[in-house]
């Protein structure tokens, strides 16, 4: 933090996507901007592996659905921006998805979806598809044949991008401009909305004349502490496990796998990311055990060109779902001067660009754009209703 610094227009608990993000918009908007983070930048959840950008099936259009469309359409056109302005690579490739088909009623369903993504993936100028194949186009080990009975999806619309690449190249980014500082190791443990100050973990305060809360799982508690006691929890941990794996045979441009949970997606370099595990209880949260090597044996099987490839990394961490699921994004109703940006959960990087701009709107005098059940007020009421 800048030698006598005490107040900043915009303060961002947080610096993970959704605070990277959020942080670039204050920056074009002209914002004095301080992050905090209680590690190091992109330390938590951000710094994972997978990077699997995976659209929603297109059936049973809704505005969610669109939001999430018009997001990862215009996140290739950010990247592009960004990497114009840092010389540096996101690692971002829209590949495709293949998904098995194992049962016959499963392509029954896929057909289905196939007329809908017609018309629902055709927007802006742009057609992807959701076409029911027979073979996959990159032979019997991508993915395995035993898997493709009743055929699989061929899907142009998903992408994927290195996690630690995107923030890495918001972080550039941001150190090139006078406006924005960061100050890692240090929390915010409590907010006074009164005097508009955030107390950190090292004792000093911090006033703002906006505060964003950014902190993954650590947002809940913070966000429920400025109202009314709830009886449930606004959010909860999600602890989640992946690999990275050498494999120089797997071509970087080959098209995701996905079946059962288990996401496999090839990166540049010869690498290639396998994830992840949900899980709601947990004993350690950093730590990887057998489920892990669970679904690295899965994997193997799906995609029998990962047999020889050496797992070369394994990651945990905990990711941030709230009550209701969807990401939480807005003013806290009892202190409108403190913004949400949170719960993204499985999603995060697909949607953290919109959702910071959302996250800002409210500074400016613009309007969030953002379904209802996003908000901020929409959270706190469900976890104000007894379970």
């Amino acid at each position: 933090m800048v030698a006598g610094q005490s107040s900043a227009d915009v303060l961002i608990a947080g610096g993970g996507i959704m605070g990277l993000w959020a942080a670039l918009e204050a920056d074009r908007a002209g914002l004095a901007t301080l992050l905090v983070d209680a590690g190091p930048l992109a330390g938590g959840a951000s710094g994972g592996l997978l990077g699997a950008l995976m659209p929603h099936m297109p059936d049973k259009w809704n505005d969610k659905k669109q939001l999430q469309f018009d997001a990862l359409l215009s996140l290739e056109h950010a990247i592009t921006a960004l990497e114009g302005e840092t010389g540096l690579s996101a690692g971002y490739r829209r590949s495709g998805r293949l998904i098995p088909l194992p049962k016959p009623h499963l392509r029954k369903i896929a057909e289905r979806h196939q007329a809908e993504a017609e018309t629902n993936w055709s927007q802006q100028g742009v057609r992807f598809s959701w076409d029911v194949i027979d073979r996959s186009p990159h032979g019997d080990g991508w993915p395995a044949s035993d898997v493709m009975a009743a055929g699989l999806v061929s899907d142009t619309f998903a992408a994927r991008v290195s996690p630690r690449g995107l923030t890495a190249m918001l972080i550039a980014r941001l150190r090139q401009s006078p406006r924005v500082t960061f100050r890692e190791g240090v929390a915010v443990e409590a907010i006074d909305t009164t005097g508009a100050r955030a107390t950190l973990s090292d004792g000093s305060s911090i006033g703002f004349g906006h505060l964003i809360v950014a902190a993954g799982h650590a947002s809940f508690p913070l966000l429920s502490a400025l109202g009314p006691a709830l009886p449930r929890p606004l959010g909860q941990a999600v602890k989640g496990q992946a690999a990275l794996l050498s494999a120089p045979s797997v071509a970087p441009d080959l098209p995701l796998l996905y079946l059962d949970g288990l996401y496999i997606v090839p990166h540049e370099g010869g690498q290639v990311a396998i994830g992840s595990t949900s899980e709601d209880r947990f004993d350690e949260p950093f730590s990887t055990d057998r489920q892990l090597d669970d679904l690295v044996a899965r994997a193997v099987q799906l995609a029998p060109a990962l047999g020889d490839a050496d797992v070369i990394e394994r990651w945990a961490g905990l990711r941030p779902k709230a009550i209701d699921r969807d990401p939480m994004v807005g003013p806290h109703p009892e202190a409108e001067r403190v913004i949400a940006l949170t719960g993204g959960f499985k999603v995060s990087f697909g949607l953290a660009h919109v959702l910071a701009r959302a996250a800002l709107a409210p500074i400016q005098g613009l309007d969030a754009g953002l379904p209802a059940s996003f908000s901020t007020t929409h959270h706190l009421a469900v976890a104000a209703t007894l379970g």
